[in-house]
């Protein structure tokens, strides 16, 4: 269900600045991103797992408040991660 360390390094090297940077909002939405949707994939085959389906929601809500923090200091910034992440809004 996690994501693997290859693909958070991965991750990293697209989003951040450099290799090291993995606090950044850019990263930290990407890689919520890349958790979330591997919880969507679990949930269409467990529908009943409403603890991971808690998770799943509140992830959602911290990516989401990340996003609105990017839209507020660059709004540029903000439509390039929508699109590279391929979310809508």
């Amino acid at each position: 269900m996690s994501i693997t360390k290859s693909k958070k390094e991965e991750l990293i090297k697209s989003f951040g600045k450099d290799e090291k940077d993995s606090g950044s909002p850019k990263v930290q939405a990407a890689i919520l991103t890349e958790r979330i949707k591997n919880l969507t994939e679990h949930l269409k085959e467990h529908g009943k797992d409403f603890s991971t389906r808690r998770g799943l929601l509140t992830m959602v809500g911290k990516r989401r408040r990340i996003l609105d923090y990017i839209k507020d200091k660059n709004e540029n910034e903000y439509s390039q991660i929508i699109e590279n992440l391929g979310l809508r809004r």
